[in-house]
């Protein structure tokens, strides 16, 4: 008997009567990064409508993406050039293909939502996690889609197999949704969470230091580590391939259903990193996909190895082929088969999730390692130049194998947001870190350049 997924039965009636033939079975998959919170930026500037990618208004083509140019990658940007956009990676403006193609996904669905959904959702879904692998060096079958990096925990640590007595590993440094996403977990299965704090100053940190405090927490009780790759709070970037290794020694001879998952939260590293989850040795790998990807906003993905999909249950019913047909039979859904039994079921926002192949092409095209030579120079360039700043102090590390795109400052005597306030009375947008210990947060990508870079350096010595 042929089954098949829940939409596209529920389409049928509608579609029989234009004489539309059901597609063969297919998976029917569905999904803010509240990562940073809603009081993490400040900015300032308004769209323009004289460069890329907008709907309205009179729109000058930009000169074709170059790779060796810089300056042709802001081109694809509608950004204001009121503003440097110094905190622009915590909510991504949209380049123009990416803009281009959620102007034409939506036009579709306008016209004939029926239709067009019908048409395009199989295709489209799976050339987003063909898309998303290719950027990984992974399989499409391990690739679940989600709408934010909260969401992608949530999937992950919400689902994880745990009995009481069971522990899980994070530390001090992540986010609000990674603490909460396993306080809820726990609450549920009697397992624990343990903190470790892996820094005492996040600019002297050391990578001996930051795997050696994490592996001395390890437990035989431990069952999952949970890290995030790039610290929002800080800019430290945890050497989590040294991690993945340390943790591959102590899972020895432990059996299947023992061994310690390496999760990571990616979310400020995927756009600017190049390690592939098989380099940095982890189990899962969650993003959302619209800060440094520069991806549709609302978007996101989970990567999980085979191994640890046997691991994970989905929180949220999917809506793929084999969950469906056994609601239908009456029966238990078979094993998993691949990642898209983690997918959110429901509707989203198609038109920003089908454009998020888009963004992993644009970076194809800029060149992942000309993307990550662009940051780490103006990053580089920015915290040798403000540490020479009397009063101003750089949290984050130096060493660009420490360090990524974001830079941590403060200023004796001058409270973070009143510097955020000054600089953007000077036209740079900047962000404070949003937790306990408050720091002024930089963050040059390819909507910055290294002219605003040194610009930035003197606003904020005028500043200190």
């Amino acid at each position: 008997m042929r089954t098949l997924p829940r939409r596209r039965l529920l389409q049928g009636s509608v579609l029989a009567a234009a004489g539309a033939a059901l597609a063969p079975l297919g998976a029917c998959t569905g999904g803010g990064d509240a990562d940073d919170g809603p009081a993490s930026t400040s900015g300032a500037g308004s769209t323009g409508t004289a460069t890329a990618g907008t709907s309205t208004g009179t729109v000058v083509p930009p000169p074709p993406v170059d790779p060796g140019d810089p300056v042709t990658w802001r081109a694809q940007f509608s950004l204001s050039s009121d503003i440097a956009h110094f905190a622009a990676f915590t909510l991504a403006a949209h380049p123009r293909r990416v803009a281009e193609a959620i102007d034409r996904h939506r036009l579709g669905l306008d016209e004939d939502t029926v239709g067009y959904q019908f048409q395009h959702e199989g295709p489209a879904d799976e050339a987003v996690r063909a898309a998303a692998a290719a950027y990984l060096g992974a399989e499409p079958t391990e690739i679940a889609l989600t709408d934010s990096t909260t969401m992608g925990l949530g999937v992950v640590y919400g689902g994880l197999r745990l009995d009481e007595g069971d522990e899980v590993l994070t530390t001090t440094h992540d986010f609000y949704s990674t603490h909460e996403a396993l306080r809820l977990r726990a609450e549920q299965t009697g397992a624990t969470v343990d903190q470790v704090s892996l820094y005492d100053d996040p600019s002297r940190a050391s990578a001996d230091e930051l795997v050696g405090r994490l592996i001395d927490r390890i437990t035989p009780r431990t069952r999952a580590v949970a890290v995030t790759w790039v610290h929002s709070g800080t800019g430290v970037k945890l050497p989590v391939a040294e991690l993945g290794e340390a943790i591959a020694d102590a899972n020895g001879t432990r059996r299947a259903r023992d061994r310690i998952l390496l999760c990571v939260d990616a979310v400020h590293a995927l756009g600017v990193e190049l390690e592939t989850p098989a380099e940095l040795r982890c189990d899962v790998l969650v993003s959302g996909t619209h800060k440094w990807l520069f991806g549709p906003r609302g978007t996101g993905i989970v990567w999980v190895s085979p191994e640890a999909l046997e691991r994970l249950q989905p929180v949220i019913p999917p809506f793929e082929a084999d969950s469906f047909t056994a609601w239908l039979d009456r029966a238990q859904p078979p094993r998993a088969r691949d990642a898209s039994r983690l997918t959110p079921g429901g509707y989203h926002s198609l038109e920003h999730r089908w454009a998020l192949a888009e963004a992993f092409g644009f970076h194809d095209e800029m060149g992942k390692a000309n993307v990550r030579t662009h940051t780490r120079e103006q990053a580089t360039t920015f915290k040798e130049a403000v540490a020479d700043l009397d009063g101003v102090h750089v949290a984050t590390p130096m060493s660009p194998e420490l360090s990524s795109g974001i830079v941590c400052i403060e200023i004796d005597g001058v409270q973070p947001f009143g510097v955020l306030a000054g600089l953007l009375e000077r036209g740079f947008s900047t962000g404070i870190t949003p937790y306990r210990n408050n720091y002024l947060r930089i963050g040059p990508s390819i909507v910055t350049t290294p002219d605003e870079t040194e610009a930035l350096v003197e606003a904020i010595a005028d500043l200190a």
